[in-house]
């Protein structure tokens, strides 16, 4: 509405037509009341007065925006505002501030690398356990692989694997490697079992797609050493490891990742993004707690 009147006033203004606002005021839609409040003295001052409000919530928004140097959605900053700085806004609020001032949180792209490679006639796949049923309350149960491309610098190109727990979304394990090598997935599972913050749960299984490294004999002897059972997604159904890409979303959005010149610089970026997300980033299906929180919240009441 106020841009109505600013429009009307504009009009007047300039075509000197002070006879016509009844005329403009019904030609767009708006009160001719409303137009000479809104250019009343109580109006403006009002309106001064809102402006200094936005401006004091625009710097306290911008705080938890950045917080941790990660840009945030409206949800990520309202559960970061209250998290970190002990202050409660509303979304409604925080996204009326973000769009007045073009405080732009990061679009997640769709990922057109979602399956690695198709599964050769020599390796085997394993059935579906998982059926989609992520969330099972019960930390280190249903633990969600995949691989991703990430590209950084000028043209360089690396991989990423992780493990993430399904109920709690946390990142128990990863490996950066400029290889896309069995290694990337076997040092993965490495890492896997030597995480001593989270032990395996009763019937704990690890769930994939059907790629190459998964299907792959080594990596399923591996696998049964560390003593979980295996599972995999059906053949080009990306919904039944939809955790795992979704987290891969989020993280090439929020990760600087192209400024990394050096395979190092981004084994260091990713090492401070891994931090973040499961101690620092907190998550609205997670009763706004970070990963780590919500896998405690969830061993207090096993």
């Amino acid at each position: 509405m106020d841009e109505k009147f600013q429009l009307i006033h504009l009009v007047v203004t300039k075509y000197k037509l002070k006879n016509k606002i009844r005329y403009l005021c019904k030609l767009a839609g708006a009160s001719r009341s409303g137009y000479y409040y809104y250019f009343s003295v109580a109006s403006q001052e009002r309106r001064v007065k809102q402006e200094k409000q936005d401006e004091l919530v625009k710097e306290i928004i911008l705080k938890a925006f950045r917080y941790r140097r990660r840009h945030k959605g409206a949800r990520q900053i309202k559960m970061t505002l209250a998290g970190q700085f002990n202050t409660v806004y509303n979304l409604k609020r925080i996204r009326r501030i973000m769009k007045k001032y073009k405080i732009i949180c990061p679009i997640r792209q769709a990922n057109p690398y979602r399956r690695m490679a198709k599964a050769t006639k020599e390796h085997r796949t394993m059935p579906n356990l998982l059926k989609r049923q992520f969330k099972q309350n019960i930390p280190g149960k249903v633990l969600l692989t995949d691989i991703t491309y990430l590209f950084y610098g000028k043209g360089k190109k690396a991989y990423l694997s992780t493990v993430k727990d399904g109920s709690t979304n946390e990142i128990l394990a990863y490996q950066v490697s400029d290889r896309i090598t069995l290694d990337i997935a076997t040092d993965t599972l490495f890492k896997l079992k030597n995480n001593r913050q989270v032990p395996f749960a009763e019937g704990a299984f690890i769930h994939s797609d059907q790629g190459f490294h998964y299907t792959n004999p080594n990596f399923q002897k591996l696998v049964k050493k560390c003593g979980l059972g295996q599972s995999m997604s059906r053949r080009g159904n990306c919904w039944d490891n939809a955790l795992q890409e979704s987290f891969f979303g989020h993280f090439k959005d929020e990760a600087a990742i192209k400024p990394c010149e050096t395979l190092e610089q981004l084994k260091k970026e990713i090492k401070s993004y891994m931090i973040y997300y499961n101690h620092f980033r907190y998550q609205w299906n997670l009763k706004k707690m970070t990963p780590v929180q919500y896998r405690n919240h969830l061993l207090h009441n096993i």
